[in-house]
């Protein structure tokens, strides 16, 4: 009877880690949103290349720029020196 009590145990929880995982894995999209955005201009030789925000995300007009050192930055389009950068830098593949 102890065999069987420990057994149901950790099929719970494995089955409330594996929700949490997969719970996790869900909110990829939003890793693909901006909340915060860089408002000062940045050096042009920082940026290898920008993408778009996720269609799922509350504002529209805002882009995502990796950076040099795997950093990214969320800035938005309606930026002078931004909609400039895009002509010179090439979308992320």
């Amino acid at each position: 009877m102890k065999v069987i009590t420990a057994a149901l145990v950790c099929l719970l929880l494995a089955r409330a880690w594996l929700q949490d995982v997969d719970a996790k894995s869900m909110h990829v999209s939003s890793s693909n949103c901006c909340f915060t955005l860089v408002e000062r201009k940045m050096s042009l030789q920082r940026i290898q290349c920008y993408k778009n925000t996720s269609s799922t995300c509350s504002y529209k007009n805002h882009l995502i720029l990796k950076l040099n050192g795997g950093q990214e930055a969320c800035v938005s389009q309606t930026k002078s020196w931004v909609r400039a950068y895009l002509k010179r830098i090439n979308p992320c593949q």
